[in-house]
């Protein structure tokens, strides 16, 4: 992956620890060597423990990683006596949140490099916006940078459903994060309103304010340009969580809370997208079941989201639901809050509301 080789550049370090960036491509690929090696070694140890990848689920905070899995805001379908509804979205116990969370200054870093076969010279450019912020939330969110950069070595196109923009998608092939293509307004968007996201995220988590926002693990703008014939391909790129990381769902809903083009017909067939209509007519034969304390912590959490987004002017937001039937559990979590409302929106709203 390109974003990745970008990620353990030198330029791309120097920036994150405040030195003069050195021109020095020699570094560079010594320092990917150094990564490569890394990666052969835990996978060789891995082989031979024979467990590749830890799918155990520990939840430690729904913005917060443990040990392998991505973790998610989950809830519990039905009271059991032995698991308590503290497994939907548990405080963190720690405290000491990072600094770079709230860094301010050198938000963003270029990286640039160049691919020279003897067919083709390649020059690529990356461009990390909040990299400071988001190596910040990554530490306290992903086991290791290493697994991060691991994961997005190995990707492959997805073709994500529910969605109406036919934008890029792509997921990491161990399936722990996704890959999506945004557009250039939700990008001005994200960049106004990203030192309130990194902050809000900062609070909740040292003290563990119910929240179930997907988190946003990096932005990033990937540039490719061709030497001969001079063909540039630009595209902006958002990497978060997969909040159904190792879940085998039997249902996935994204509601908006209306109910306005919001019916799938077509509800055959697996990981189908259902939306809010889909969901009031299951629930007359299917309801789904919660406990009372996990309710409340629900509406906690997203009465906190919902709140942090209206002052943040961002609209037009999802929350996805996986129902994990084996597990007996909701997975959840708020997607596509990056766009902000505009006087585009406003008048898409004026429009809807007129019924024209």
């Amino acid at each position: 992956s390109i974003i990745a080789y970008a990620i353990v550049s030198h330029e791309y370090h120097a920036h994150l620890s405040d030195r003069p960036i050195e021109k020095d491509k020699q570094k560079d690929k010594e320092r990917v060597k150094e990564k490569e090696k890394e990666f052969e070694e835990k996978e060789r140890e891995e082989r031979e423990v024979g467990n590749s990848l830890n799918t155990e689920v520990i939840m430690a905070h729904p913005l917060q990683l443990t040990e392998a899995p991505l973790e998610r805001a989950e809830i519990t379908l039905k009271d059991r006596p032995n698991s308590s509804d503290e497994n939907l979205l548990l405080s963190s116990k720690e405290s000491v949140v990072s600094e770079p969370l709230n860094h301010s200054k050198a938000m963003h870093v270029k990286v640039s490099f160049t691919d020279e076969s003897p067919q083709w010279k390649i020059r690529y450019t990356v461009t990390c916006y909040y990299a400071k912020q988001f190596d910040g939330l990554r530490k306290k969110c992903c086991p290791s940078e290493m697994d991060f950069v691991r994961s997005l070595c190995h990707c492959k196109k997805w073709g994500a459903q529910g969605g109406k923009s036919n934008v890029f998608f792509a997921k990491t092939l161990d399936d722990r994060f996704v890959i999506k293509q945004v557009t250039k307004t939700e990008l001005e968007s994200f960049i106004k309103f990203a030192p309130e996201y990194f902050k809000y995220l900062s609070d909740a988590l040292s003290s563990g304010s119910p929240t179930c926002l997907a988190k946003i693990l990096g932005i990033f703008q990937v540039t490719v340009k061709h030497a001969k014939g001079g063909k540039e391909v630009r595209m902006d790129l958002m990497v978060m969580e997969n909040l159904l990381y190792g879940r085998h769902v039997t249902r996935i809903y994204d509601l908006k809370g209306s109910v306005r083009s919001r019916y799938n017909a077509d509800a055959t067939g697996t990981n189908k997208v259902l939306l809010d209509q889909n969901l009031l007519e299951s629930m007359l034969t299917n309801p789904i079941f919660i406990g009372n304390k996990a309710k409340r912590l629900l509406e906690r959490a997203v009465w906190n989201d919902t709140s942090f987004l209206a002052s943040a002017d961002v609209m037009d937001y999802s929350l996805l639901v996986g129902v994990d039937e084996e597990r007996q559990e909701l997975v959840l979590g708020i997607i596509d809050f990056m766009r902000q409302y505009t006087w585009d929106k406003h008048l898409e709203t004026w429009v809807k509301a007129s019924g024209i």
